[in-house]
């Protein structure tokens, strides 16, 4: 049934919004964002900062934004005289008690009270005395510390707590000028989803001990990726400094995150700044491995595939884009192919107030995607075709002991892409790959919605995507232009083999992803 929709108009701008729209909502059709701290898109909204005050013809004072539905006819003007007079009250108000923290404030740069401050705010202050003073700076858990002087007790923290988290471990304590968010005693915010909290807060009151004063926002950049911690595939931002990841935070998602990451996500960035990287292609010469150039190296693994007999053997990382699953296992045509993908597991932890949002058991982002090019997730059975196999690749992955002794004991060629340099030295070459941060590359996650991630951080050395090292040897020696030179056409690549992803180009699938169809399955499987 078509959703029934409402004409209004807001700030002389007319536009149709669904019923029960809220005018805060409404305005951002319009282009207008109007100026809110308690509201949230993924909170119930209470209306207790005042600031979203809007002019609602006819209406006998100003509205809330936040929690007045719009109506048909309605006239709105976000920008009003007596709206923005309302709004500068508010935050004259607030800096009553605030301190002016921003030289020393995590939060300067990215702080809602500056901006509106700066937007919307009186060109100086009434009032002459110091901003009143208490308990500078409480631990609220594992990562979370609370300053209560910068607090302007929008309760956003609370309500996510309560209401999506569902375990109510913060409050709001006293009342009036002396009211502070209090935690439960004996309790500690510890919620595997509590490090939202921080992202939630609009100044710099809550902040992450993990990026306590490592930078400062104007020093950041900001990069739009995939979370590689679970199966989920959250939509992330991936901030860098001096080509080193500092931090991840949530990208808005509706249909798979909406606003959150879970705390194992948000932390699960240090292994992209590894320092002990393979920098340059490796070969091996009797007992040692030398450096050499692309052109050797990619001569040399041609020649190991035209070479081998018998079957191959992949053994690929979760971590690995589709680009680079599909195309080492295309490089691999002429074998009889086992692939296993590596599956780390952990214990699921959802998040109770939005249904189909949880931290995965299965620990790694590109587990669907891997099935969709015929990889298994039967690892020791792949593990056990080694010793026998012609050929085997690994891409990537965490190997054992277990595992290592096996591959040393392989009679055929061994060749590693790598990141870092595995512990044993069984590969016949070791060719140095990126990972996420520093390639252009997609996910499949458990719902099979197809996502991409950008490069956020130069390539070590002579690293280049496992993509590029299948390519060049599928397109053969000398200059050939059929060689995929970027991300998006090595992924039409895979629509040539695979028919499931042949419908969507890297475009297509945008920034917030590309639902698979379920009608295609997965041609050419390995067994």
């Amino acid at each position: 049934m078509a959703e029934e929709l409402v004409n209004l108009t807001i700030d002389g701008m007319q536009i149709a919004v669904p019923k029960g729209t809220p005018i805060i909502e409404a305005a951002k059709q319009a282009g207008l964002l109007v100026p809110h701290y308690c509201y949230h898109p993924s909170l119930p909204a209470p209306a207790v900062c005042r600031m979203c005050l809007v002019e609602v013809e006819k209406a006998p004072k100003l509205m809330p934004a936040c929690v007045t539905a719009v109506a048909e006819g309605q006239v709105v003007h976000v920008n009003s005289a007596s709206a923005k007079k309302a709004r500068e009250g508010v935050l004259e108000l607030l800096l009553i008690n605030h301190p002016l923290d921003c030289p020393i404030c995590d939060q300067a740069g990215e702080c809602e009270l500056q901006n509106y401050v700066f937007q919307e705010g009186r060109a100086g202050t009434r009032y002459q005395e110091y901003a009143k003073r208490y308990n500078p700076v409480e631990d609220f858990g594992p990562d979370v510390l609370y300053v209560p002087n910068r607090c302007i007790l929008c309760t956003r923290c609370v309500r996510f707590m309560e209401d999506v988290a569902d375990t109510p471990v913060l409050n709001v304590s006293e009342r009036g000028d002396r009211a502070y968010i209090g935690i439960a005693e004996q309790q500690r915010l510890d919620h595997p989803w509590a490090g939202n909290v921080v992202d939630l807060c609009p100044v710099g009151s809550l902040l992450s001990k993990d990026f306590l004063h490592k930078a400062r926002a104007w020093d950041l950049d900001k990069t739009a990726s995939v979370c590689p911690g679970c199966t989920q595939g959250c939509n992330i931002n991936l901030d860098t400094r001096d080509e080193v990841v500092v931090r991840i935070r949530p990208r808005p998602n509706l249909e798979v995150n909406r606003h959150f990451i879970c705390d194992y996500g948000r932390m699960n960035y240090r292994w992209l700044n590894r320092g002990d990287r393979v920098e340059a292609p490796l070969v091996r010469e009797g007992g040692r491995y030398l450096a050499t150039d692309w052109d050797t190296a990619l001569a040399r693994l041609e020649q190991a595939v035209r070479g081998a007999s018998g079957s191959a053997v992949i053994l690929a990382s979760g971590r690995a884009s589709t680009e680079s699953l599909g195309l080492v296992r295309r490089m691999l045509d002429g074998f009889e192919v086992t692939a296993a993908v590596q599956v780390p597991l952990g214990d699921e932890a959802p998040l109770a107030g939005i249904p189909g949002l949880a931290l995965r058991r299965e620990r790694t982002p590109n587990l669907a995607g891997a099935e969709l090019l015929g990889y298994g997730v039967q690892w020791e059975a792949a593990m056990r075709e080694v010793l026998s196999a012609g050929i085997v690749i690994v891409l990537d992955a965490d190997l054992g002991a277990e595992d290592e002794a096996a591959l040393a004991a392989a009679p055929g060629i061994v060749v590693a892409l790598a990141t870092v340099m595995p512990e044993a030295k069984h590969a016949e070459l070791i060719l140095p790959i990126t990972n996420m941060a520093e390639e252009n590359g997609t996910y499949v996650n458990r719902d099979r919605r197809i996502q991409r991630f950008q490069q956020a951080k130069a390539q070590p050395g002579m690293a280049r995507p496992a993509w590029w090292v299948a390519g060049e040897v599928l397109a053969g020696p000398g200059p050939d232009p059929s060689a995929p030179s970027t991300a998006a056409e090595a992924f039409a690549l895979l629509g040539e083999r695979w028919p499931v992803f042949g419908s969507f180009t890297h475009e297509a699938v945008g920034y917030t992803g590309r639902v698979l169809a379920e009608t295609h399955a997965a041609a050419g499987s390995a067994r």
